[in-house]
């Protein structure tokens, strides 16, 4: 087996040229005593085995952050038979200056020019032949999303590793020089066009990233996420009941002859409630992923990063954590592994514990229930209007927790926040869809549902247990009436949040399991429970909905995280602590 070593900077297809050559037969893991995920995965080519390593997307070998203390001690201790350097084509300068960096280190050193067919493009011609020469080193030029490439890349690689290959890499001595050398080998393999002028991003970025429209762009978009997840959404939510509710009747016939407590356990239990979660969280997940998916591919969500780096940066923590917030959206749990971008530690661990502020996925479907109840459901522009104001609260209440914490947490030494804009592409519809649905929808679905069946048991226990003459948790409710009312609530919601707590999915299917005293009621119960306690119950029970404590999963994501059961604590504690306030000063308003 020979083991390559994939090195490059973020955005130039590192990871579409890994995924181009290994296939399905890879795996992702933590570098030892990081949370820096490394990916290894192999292929076979001409009888013998190659192990790709996909190290960390770096800009240099300097060891500022984790990405770079990884990459520089993976090539430094010689961890591999060769090293494959991967460049932008339609931005070779950048990316030659870290190829300059690793031929300073190792003999055994391939570049791949990726991205040639986007170069070509945007009017740039490059000269692999002429690039080899001028770097000492053999060249290959790829277009990895299309093939481009691949076959001459995997005869290149294994010339390389068994030593037929010319490979005499130059030597640059100083930092000034290494920049002026890649800006001169640039422009000589190019023709004297390193970057394309007045190209296709540039143009749109005049407009999205624009000091003033830059902003009510992002709210248009944000806007028309939801709208079109709200208005999508409950179509394919009341099929779905439908179909359960026959395949209900069906499971009924053909555990008739199964004692009573047992079919009640397994249909009225597990069953309705395993499909109500389906039911209400599959169709908006269907529609928000690929949504999300698709102004990632496209190249808008480091925009967003942008715009909020100086908001962020004053509050001591730095752009990235935009993009944790927007992977929050989609599951807490996913957000809080994703602060694995942020280089700082401090930083890092600000955006973890605030990242619960925002509403996840679980979230939506109660938020578009209680905002359906108020303004209808039939007025889905206002409902989208009414979710978009809810994130914006949410995102609002994010800067100043995070200032709060920047004041509390030990300073260390700041570190600069750089990242590189990647040009917009045009998105492979097929290929999001695919992703989407498998690697977000159905993997936060399947956890939803492995946690909604033994919940929906218990719950059906719950019901059938007595204390007096009522059901187990309608005596809970009354028990926690006291406390609801103190912060605007009533005891049943509070109940449904204490209980729904492995999953936010469940917290609806179980305030409607309690109001209907063991069975099943419906949104409208939820409603008329609403309207009882006018508009301050409404309102607290949205905003509990917004701020209120992780669930199990996001937790246990936080504790592998930090490795710390006080960090943990507070992850939990700040949401609950900023739900509550909330809602009490709602209860003294209303």
């Amino acid at each position: 087996m020979r083991t390559v070593a994939l090195v490059g900077n973020p955005n130039v297809g590192k990871s579409s040229l890994f995924n181009a050559l290994t296939g399905r037969k890879q795996h992702t893991g933590n570098w030892p005593g990081k949370t820096v995920e490394v990916a290894r995965g192999e292929y076979c080519y001409k009888g013998r085995t190659y192990a790709l390593v996909d190290l960390p997307g770096t800009y240099s070998l300097c060891g500022n952050s984790p990405e770079e203390e990884i990459t520089g001690e993976f090539l430094e201790k010689g961890g591999a038979d060769c090293v494959l350097v991967i460049c932008d084509g339609s931005c070779l300068e950048r990316s030659l200056i870290l190829a300059l960096q690793v031929l300073n280190r190792g003999t055994k050193v391939m570049v791949c020019v990726n991205l040639m067919d986007e170069a070509r493009r945007n009017g740039i011609s490059i000269d692999p032949t002429e690039l080899s020469s001028q770097l000492g080193v053999p060249v290959v030029g790829t277009g990895a999303t299309a093939g481009e490439g691949l076959e001459e890349l995997r005869e290149g690689l294994r010339n390389l590793c068994d030593g037929f290959a010319f490979c005499q890499p130059i030597r640059t001595e100083g930092r000034e020089a290494l920049i002026h050398r890649a800006r001169e080998i640039a422009l000589e393999v190019t023709g004297g066009k390193a970057e394309a002028e007045n190209s296709l991003t540039g143009k749109i970025d005049k407009i999205l990233l624009h000091p003033f429209w830059a902003y009510p762009v992002l709210l248009l978009l944000l806007l028309g996420v939801f709208w079109l997840t709200i208005k999508g959404a409950n179509y394919p939510s009341q099929a779905l009941g439908t179909v359960f509710r026959v395949g209900k009747s069906l499971l009924r016939k053909l555990l008739s002859s199964l004692p009573l407590w047992m079919s009640g356990f397994l249909l009225e239990g597990i069953y309705e409630t395993v499909t109500r979660v389906v039911a209400v969280m599959l169709p908006p997940m269907a529609i928000f992923f690929p949504l999300f998916t698709l102004l990632e591919d496209v190249g808008y969500l480091p925009r967003v990063a942008l715009l909020l780096d100086e908001p962020f940066r004053k509050r001591g923590s730095c752009g990235r954590q935009a993009l944790t917030l927007c992977m929050g959206f989609g599951c807490n749990g996913v957000g809080v592994t994703g602060c694995r971008i942020i280089d700082d530690p401090r930083q890092r661990l600000m955006a973890v514990l605030t990242n619960a502020l925002v509403p996840c996925n679980g979230r939506f479907p109660t938020l578009i229930l209680l905002i359906g109840l108020c303004v209808g459901e039939g007025e889905p522009f206002l409902g989208a209007l009414a979710l978009t104001g809810a994130v914006l609260l949410s995102v609002g209440v994010t800067f100043p927790i995070t200032g709060l914490l920047n004041r509390l947490l030990p300073r260390k030494e700041e570190r600069i926040f750089l990242m590189e804009l990647p040009p917009y592409r045009k998105p492979a519809i097929f290929r999001v869809l695919v992703r989407s649905f498998l690697d977000r929808s159905l993997v936060i679905l399947g956890r939803a549902v492995a946690v909604a069946a033994p919940m929906g048991a218990l719950l059906w226990l719950m019901g059938q247990l007595q204390v007096g003459e009522e059901a187990l948790f309608l005596w809970l409710a009354e028990a926690l009436e006291g406390v609801g009312a103190f912060f605007g609530l009533s005891g049943v919601i509070l109940l449904a949040f204490l209980l729904g707590s492995p999953a936010n999915e469940l917290v609806l299917p179980i305030g409607l399991m309690i109001l209907s005293g063991g069975g099943w009621s419906s949104g409208e119960e939820y409603g008329a429970l609403l309207s009882q306690g006018g508009l301050r119950l409404w309102l607290c029970t949205g905003m509990f909905m917004l701020f209120h404590w992780p669930c199990t999963t996001t937790l246990r994501t936080v504790y592998r995280e930090t490795h710390s059961l006080r960090w943990t604590a507070v992850a939990w504690l700040l949401p609950t602590a900023v739900g509550l306030s909330l809602c009490f000063l709602l209860r003294l308003i209303f």
